[in-house]
């Protein structure tokens, strides 16, 4: 699945907030980043940028992206949350809310 610019800073930026809301963030989580970074082509610095990006401006991209792509994000951020061997009831929120903003539905 390809991704433009912006979705790329998007995804980024939500994975990151995942990563970062259990206040920890293991070697696991930095290991698995760096796949998905080689995995859906995302250019090395997007993280940095990613993080220069408002929680708005990253949303506002995300609810723009067609079903399939914003159902890949969910399964990232499983993922990512899965990640450390611990999911944590702040990443299940965080993920719960990021869901309920974008629009994912269930069929």
């Amino acid at each position: 699945m390809e991704f433009n610019l912006a979705e790329k800073l998007a995804i980024v930026k939500a994975i990151d907030e995942v990563i970062l809301a259990d206040g920890y963030v293991s070697q696991r989580e930095i290991h698995l980043l760096r796949h998905l970074t080689k995995i859906l082509k995302f250019e090395s610095g997007l993280i940095e940028e990613a993080r220069k990006t408002t929680g708005n401006e990253g949303m506002s991209i995300l609810k723009a992206m067609p079903e399939d792509k914003k159902r890949t994000l969910v399964i990232l951020l499983q993922e990512m949350a899965k990640a450390d061997g611990r999911v944590h009831d702040i990443e299940i929120e965080l993920i719960q809310s990021i869901i309920e903003q974008i629009g994912v539905y269930n069929e």
